[in-house]
């Protein structure tokens, strides 16, 4: 067995140990209650999605690169299907909207699985920012015309740009042996914690609210999370090409743009009226409502350690 499958697995299997242990948590706390209590129920609907994750993820891994990142590219654009579902655009945006899913997005996945980081990293915040207005003003309608285009290339910055970091991590690791998947592995189960221990604590314990009005999350939440982030950081710097305190560091700063992102993705759906992105997930919304903290936590993660990497 190699060294690579052998920290898959052992990381799959204490993974595995921790949802289980959560989930014992969880029962316990729904069985002292003789009338369900939301927070404990929506507590239990992360816990299940996070069993779903793990299994996907380590499938993911074993099969190999690709199957990482066609993970994540089916993640993207079911991503961007919800976000432009409540996006400003007319008739006149369509061939700007399918150029989006069927040729930009498994362009940018090409160029994750190619490792071609100078045209991943540039493609769509340069190439296509510019190109995209010009098809949708070829089209004849300028009705709106700023507010459409600005949504469409939101749209892509979120749900393609910024997610497709998460699979050109596998790349990031110094010895080529293919462990950098492993930081995939560890930027979502920090940037994960960080959300899981802010939501449950934070709603329990928690007294100033960072927005009021938008969102139940306390200033006391969003740093227990990040604590949380950064112990389990330092806990797992094995997987990572870092030293502890360099990776508890990392998971920090991951934390904090992921709640970031979840505060800015939540201005956005309460600007248009929504709950969920959508319902694919029961209790849980759509691929956005899940991933919301890991897109904005991806490009962060992404270029720190790519710096560290290049200056190490």
């Amino acid at each position: 067995m190699s060294p690579f499958l052998r920290d898959t697995l052992l990381l799959a299997l204490g993974v595995s140990a921790l949802l289980l242990a959560l989930t014992v948590f969880g029962e316990r706390l729904r069985a002292r209650r003789a009338i369900p209590d939301p927070a404990v129920e929506v507590f239990m609907t992360r816990i299940d999605s996070w069993w779903a994750m793990v299994v996907a993820f380590t499938l993911a891994i074993l099969i190999g690169p690709w199957a990482v990142v066609l993970l994540f590219g089916v993640a993207s654009f079911a991503a961007l299907r919800e976000f432009y579902t409540y996006s400003v655009h007319s008739r006149a945006d369509h061939l700007s909207l399918a150029l989006a899913f069927y040729i930009l997005l498994p362009v940018q996945f090409l160029f994750v699985i190619l490792d071609l980081q100078r045209l991943f990293a540039v493609f769509i915040p340069v190439y296509v920012f510019l190109l995209l207005p010009f098809v949708s003003v070829l089209r004849g309608s300028t009705e709106g015309f700023l507010a459409r285009v600005s949504e469409t290339q939101w749209g892509l910055m979120i749900a393609v740009f910024c997610l497709s970091h998460i699979p050109a991590l596998m790349w990031l690791h110094p010895d080529g042996s293919g462990r950098g998947m492993l930081l995939i592995a560890f930027l979502i189960l920090v940037v994960q914690t960080g959300d899981l221990v802010d939501f449950y604590l934070g709603r329990r314990a928690g007294r100033r609210r960072i927005v009021p009005g938008l969102s139940p999350k306390t200033w006391e939440g969003a740093l227990w999370g990040i604590a949380a982030a950064a112990g389990l950081g330092f806990v797992l710097s094995w997987i990572t090409p870092h030293g502890p305190l360099t990776a508890a560091a990392l998971a920090a700063v991951a934390s904090a743009a992921g709640q970031a992102g979840h505060l800015v993705l939540r201005a956005i759906k309460r600007d248009r009226g929504l709950r969920d992105w959508s319902h694919l997930i029961p209790g849980q919304g759509g691929f956005l409502d899940q991933l919301d903290s890991a897109i904005f936590a991806a490009p962060v993660f992404y270029h720190l350690t790519r710096l560290l990497w290049l200056t190490t």
